[in-house]
């Protein structure tokens, strides 16, 4: 059996759909899992230009905040790069706080990252600078239906220039045609981006696709005074197969404690 690990401690992120907010910060353990190869020996795709030129100019931005774990987590950028994700939970889930770990874990590494969403489904920018991401380096795309939302992401990821692409799809019960997902998870592997989809169900509901490489399922557990722990489990795993979890023990925002 693996031994837990220690992570670093990062702020956190609310919803304001929530009542008043969902998400917490970090000071964290988390479940180690062995690293299964890919099965393509393909290399990834040369990384566009625009791509280059953007990491330059974020390479001097992102300076305050949390220091992107040194140890190995199942939790990481590395993880779900090239792949089609979705990252979902009930009304009280974890959602924004482990995907904005992710953000700013990109930030980190100067990859641009854009934020898609519609105005009633977005993230509480406060509790987002408070993690240390750097909301002036974080493009944020609104858009209006499900459809509208995969042709953003289709055009994004076509430009080559993203580590990571996030649709926050909310409340709508979205699921995605077979074409739009071939289409994404094709340029999400070809650029080597990680496509993180957000949506708002029970684990019990349908997913997105069929072709979503990762599925996970978000909830915060237990409470202690003002920390919470916030934990993934992995119902869907193409590459390194379901079922394995993270944990973070987090703290939640003002509005939250």
């Amino acid at each position: 059996m693996n031994e837990p690990v220690e992570v670093t401690t990062a702020e956190a992120v609310s919803d304001p759909r929530e009542a008043p907010a969902s998400n917490a910060t970090t000071a964290a353990t988390a479940t180690s899992i062995p690293s299964i190869p890919s099965t393509s020996s393909a290399a990834p795709a040369a990384v566009p230009d625009f791509r280059t030129h953007l990491k330059h100019r974020l390479s001097d931005k992102v300076t305050r905040g949390l220091t992107v774990p040194a140890v190995e987590t199942a939790w990481h950028l590395d993880t779900l790069s090239g792949r089609l994700v979705e990252v979902s939970g009930g009304r009280s889930s974890a959602s924004l706080t482990l995907v904005f770990r992710l953000v700013l874990e990109a930030q980190r590494r100067s990859e641009p990252v854009v934020w898609i969403s519609d105005r009633d489904s977005v993230f509480f920018p406060p509790d987002a600078a408070e993690t240390g991401v750097d909301l002036k380096a974080l493009a944020v795309v609104w858009t209006g239906r499900t459809l509208d939302a995969a042709r953003a992401a289709d055009h994004l990821l076509r430009s080559g220039g993203f580590g990571l692409v996030v649709v926050d799809l909310g409340l709508r019960q979205a699921s995605l045609p077979l074409h739009a997902q071939m289409r994404l998870a094709g340029l999400a592997k070809k650029h080597d981006c990680a496509l993180v989809c957000i949506t708002e169900k029970e684990s019990t509901h349908p997913s997105i696709g069929s072709l979503v490489s990762l599925r996970a399922d978000t909830a915060r557990t237990e409470r202690q005074g003002t920390r919470y722990r916030c934990e993934v489990r992995i119902l869907k795993d193409k590459r390194r197969g379901p079922g394995w979890s993270h944990a973070e023990v987090c703290h939640g925002p003002d509005g939250l404690c």
